[in-house]
């Protein structure tokens, strides 16, 4: 890992920017006055849009996280930002597109070659920036996940172990292969949902949280789109964090 830039946020916080290899990410850790060193950790994935565009959401959720007690940290996902495009991600968001506009369904087809090579790239890259991330003195256990797309966190609740407690934002689509995953889950579980999420599937979001295997895991539902989460949704999934990783 290699810090290309620091700065003291005004509440404290300490955000540095990095690099892995090339994947480029950004580290919040809370303030001496707010934490006492090692602190827990939360992996906060982003959406595909890019970094750039979505840093006022990661930052504001990253501040309310220090100001808990826990540092966060976010990658870029692959073929998003300044990161070379998916082969055949193109393809498959124009054709995503295309349906839609047409007001047709969104095939199996189309969603798998959308989100499953993200999937299968994303989730080594995230375990390759845990276990860097857990080397820094500063970081301790345990490690909480927080975010969408909902498929990489889906398949990192299987395949990490060292991710102890999750919580899920439904609000992409979701590959048929991932509900068979889905059952492998055991991790406690807080999945938001937004009920009138424009252009996607409430009924695979609500079937996906049906197929989780967990034993503890909440369904919290709320009127309005893909950017309308309200503030008491987002203060319900801290203390769920706060609950499992403290």
């Amino acid at each position: 890992m290699h810090f290309t830039s620091e700065q003291r946020l005004d509440d404290g916080v300490l955000e540095r920017e990095f690099t892995l290899g090339e994947t480029p990410g950004i580290l919040w850790t809370p303030g001496s006055a707010s934490a006492s060193a090692p602190v827990p950790l939360i992996l906060l994935s982003p959406p595909p849009l890019g970094l750039r565009k979505t840093y006022p959401r990661l930052v504001a959720r990253a501040r309310h996280s220090a100001a808990d007690g826990f540092a966060t940290a976010t990658i870029e996902l692959p073929g998003a930002g300044d990161r070379p495009r998916l082969p055949g991600g193109e393809q498959a968001l124009a054709d995503l597109h295309r349906a839609m506009e047409a007001g047709e369904p969104v095939s199996d087809e189309i969603i798998d070659a959308l989100i499953l090579p993200l999937v299968d790239k994303a989730v080594p890259e995230w375990q390759a920036a845990l276990d860097t991330l857990l080397s820094l003195p500063e970081i301790g256990g345990p490690v909480g996940y927080s975010g969408g797309v909902i498929s990489i966190g889906t398949r990192l609740a299987v395949v990490e172990p060292r991710i102890s407690a999750a919580v899920l934002f439904a609000g992409s689509f979701i590959p048929r292969a991932m509900f068979e995953e889905a059952r492998k889950v055991t991790i406690p579980l807080h999945v938001l949902l937004q009920w009138d999420d424009e252009g996607n599937d409430r009924q695979a979001a609500l079937d996906l949280f049906d197929a989780f295997g967990s034993k503890e895991k909440t369904l919290h539902a709320n009127m309005g789109g893909h950017t309308g989460v309200p503030q008491a949704a987002g203060d319900e999934a801290g203390r769920f964090l706060t609950r499992h990783l403290k």
